[in-house]
């Protein structure tokens, strides 16, 4: 089954699995409902699942799908390599964390892989995910913070807009530049853009 909103993407895949003689592409999904319905109806052998779906992420469908079949085989397809998302997705069980830009014959050799059982995380993917093993996650009050620089508030007015005093809100900076390994405020949001913490 492919899960892709784009439709050009989702026929291109359509069309590299249908020229091959072992696989068949038995249904196509844009969301993550959509995803979930097709896949209690057909229970495929294996799922392609974009990472970026309208509304749910590709994730949270992968979440859904294999909280009520664990056996689920889904390879997440990406087109971003932030290190927050792959962690999410391989703690909640994706076989396999593939790049949009994977060439045809090796997204082919991936599939084929996961089919049998096996696992595949690209070495980039997985040195990305290494670097930031072990580090604290920010927490959900922090990436509201975060987010609320990004939009170029300053401190007082993201203390107004979140109801918590103007040194709350300098702790809660202070910890994000800390964790985040930055070397300010702004250098946090850039951060936080290229692992995947903030939507870009």
């Amino acid at each position: 089954m492919i899960v892709e909103d784009h439709p050009v993407f989702r026929e291109g895949l359509n069309m590299i699995i249908a020229a091959q003689q072992d696989m068949v592409a038995v249904a196509q999904a844009s969301t993550a409902d959509g995803a979930l319905q097709e896949y209690r109806k057909l229970k495929p052998d294996l799922i392609l699942m974009d990472q970026r779906l309208p509304g749910a992420s590709g994730t949270d469908a992968l979440i859904s799908i294999r909280s009520e079949f664990p056996q689920a085989k889904i390879i997440m397809l990406t087109s971003s390599s932030g290190d927050i998302e792959i962690q999410r997705a391989l703690r909640a069980g994706a076989a396999a964390y593939v790049l949009k830009s994977t060439l045809k014959d090796e997204l082919l050799k991936i599939i084929r892989r996961v089919s049998t059982g096996r696992k595949h995380i690209p070495s980039d993917v997985a040195s990305s995910v290494a670097e930031h093993m072990g580090e604290e996650d920010l927490t959900a009050r922090e990436l509201e913070v975060l987010e609320l620089v990004r939009e170029g508030n300053k401190n007082k007015q993201i203390a107004d807009q979140l109801s918590i005093s103007e040194t709350t809100v300098n702790f809660h900076i202070k910890n994000i530049v800390d964790k985040l390994q930055a070397n300010d405020r702004t250098h946090a949001v850039t951060i936080a853009l290229r692992r995947g913490l903030l939507q870009i």
